[in-house]
């Protein structure tokens, strides 16, 4: 071994030794195989507190749970987009991200959205411009529009299509959706 290899893996395994405090932080969250944990969450504006398996998603937790089944299960993979939930405001894919992972954060369903009888201004889009047909992405579909119209990228047909991508429509009620978010974005900004 050269003398300037030897100093490379003396620099690699400082740097992928873990501190003692992220070692410590690390051991704090460590929970034995077959464990299950507590977990805090705030879906709709209504603290849950739920024990279950460290490995459960959060869509599990949030149909089979607590029983709000407007989040959709499509393909289980992050690929479709049915599952779009929002967390601390941000869209995220439920399938793919674990309950103990958003322990304490905010979380929206598409049951959320409505004020008692009065429906979110991109569900009545979603309505008025019959961006549906089948409505297994619906949920999914409305979700991502509410972030992507409260993330300032309504901007055009163009900019929609853009951050609307990761939600799939097998219908193909693109334009339809486009349309709605559209919509809904004028409605949003008065």
């Amino acid at each position: 071994m050269t003398a300037a290899g030897a100093a490379g893996t003396a620099a690699a395994a400082r740097t992928a030794a873990p501190a003692p405090a992220s070692a410590a932080a690390a051991q704090a969250y460590a929970v034995a195989p077959g464990a299950s944990a507590e977990v805090a969450l705030k879906v709709n504006g209504q603290l849950h507190r739920i024990v279950l398996e460290p490995r459960v998603t959060l869509l599990d937790t949030l149909r089979e749970r607590l029983g709000l089944t407007g989040t959709k299960k499509g393909c289980d993979r992050g690929e479709c987009g049915a599952c779009t939930v929002l967390a601390d405001g941000e869209r995220v894919k439920s399938c793919l991200t674990l309950a103990v992972m958003r322990q304490g954060a905010e979380i929206t369903t598409v049951e959320g959205l409505a004020r008692g009888e009065e429906l979110h201004p991109v569900q009545e889009a979603f309505i008025r411009h019959d961006a549906f047909q089948c409505g297994a992405c619906t949920p999914g579909q409305i979700m991502s529009a509410v972030a992507c119209i409260d993330e300032g990228h309504a901007g055009s047909e163009a900019e929609i299509r853009e951050w609307m991508s990761g939600n799939l429509c097998r219908c193909a009620a693109y334009q339809n959706i486009v349309a709605a978010v559209a919509d809904a974005a004028k409605e949003v900004r008065r």
